[in-house]
């Protein structure tokens, strides 16, 4: 029995990418990934600087001094506020998001299909939507006037529901994937649209909802400036317009006249953190969006594979 000949790629990769010139792609990919790793590495520990060590030797990854005041300050003046807006924001987030994949997967299928009558004003409904907007103003006396949504959660939650685009971005995904067949064969077996669409359609389409879930969660995650137009209530409030709140008013602080004229305010001002104080706020707000990233990065990969071609 012959042995197989064994594969030889020379000095040369599969590619045609000789050794040097893949050391040297390595290289910078290796560079790229950590200029953008170093800043969210370098706001980690300027949150955990001693803000006098920031003012006197700036931003560093190796502080001279290390100090826990930001979030001292953080905690103990505002630890209960900021669970009850984790909590608002979680609520927000997770319901906004099912919510709005659930409706937007709905129409961008029906709209996808090519037998639906209705398909072309539909899409036109959608599409005259995106070049054109009421404005702040309309928005918001229908909002707190016909609807009453005034100091309601429901004003953060409803008018973000359906996205123009992103009913595009997924008709775009169910009319390039040629589903066709898959749903002939299950009509002949008896199964109606709903069943299709849900048994069918959103298994094999998880790239597609697990990219624009990400982009919807973020959207709801961060929402503040609807924030401060309707809700008037703290325990009402976003952790974005919470934290913004908290800043505004150090910010307050370190403006007040009084405080800068008295010897006690002019030591609480020196001891009172700003810039480590941004840091640890902007740790707190990013960290839920790092921790829940990974988890949809491998559908994003897939999603980048699903038109390849296998060997």
């Amino acid at each position: 029995m012959k042995k197989k000949p064994k594969l030889s790629l020379g000095k040369r990769g599969i590619l045609g990418v000789s050794t040097g010139t893949n050391v040297v792609i390595n290289v910078v990919m290796i560079l790229i990934s950590l200029s953008c790793l170093l800043p969210i590495l370098l706001i980690y520990v300027s949150s955990f600087t001693a803000e006098s060590a920031i003012r006197t030797h700036g931003f560093s990854l190796f502080p001279k001094a290390w100090s826990l005041s930001a979030y001292e300050m953080l905690f103990e003046e505002s630890l209960s506020q900021i669970l009850i807006s984790y909590r608002n924001t979680a609520v927000l987030t997770v319901a906004g998001t099912v919510l709005s994949l659930f409706i937007m997967t709905m129409y961008a299928y029906a709209i996808s299909r090519q037998v639906f009558g209705a398909r072309k004003a539909l899409t036109f409904f959608a599409y005259f939507t995106m070049l054109f907007s009421g404005g702040l103003v309309p928005s918001y006396i229908v909002n707190t006037t016909i609807f009453g949504l005034r100091d309601n959660m429901l004003v953060l939650l409803l008018p973000s529901l359906v996205g123009a685009y992103n009913i595009i971005v997924l008709r775009t995904f169910f009319s390039s994937a040629d589903n066709t067949p898959i749903i002939e064969a299950a009509k002949v077996d008896g199964a109606s649209e709903f069943r299709i669409y849900g048994q069918i359609i959103l298994p094999i389409s998880k790239p597609a909802l697990a990219t624009i879930g990400l982009f919807t969660a973020i959207a709801y995650f961060s929402k503040w400036f609807e924030v401060m137009l309707y809700i008037d209530s703290k325990s009402k409030w976003t952790i974005q317009y919470m934290l913004q709140r908290v800043m505004q008013d150090i910010q307050y602080l370190r403006a007040n006249p009084d405080l800068l004229m008295s010897e006690e305010g002019a030591e609480m001002l020196a001891n009172l953190p700003n810039e480590s104080a941004k840091m640890a706020l902007t740790v707190l707000t990013m960290t839920p969006v790092l921790a829940f990233y990974p988890y949809f990065q491998k559908y994003f990969v897939k999603g980048l594979t699903l038109g390849a071609v296998k060997g």
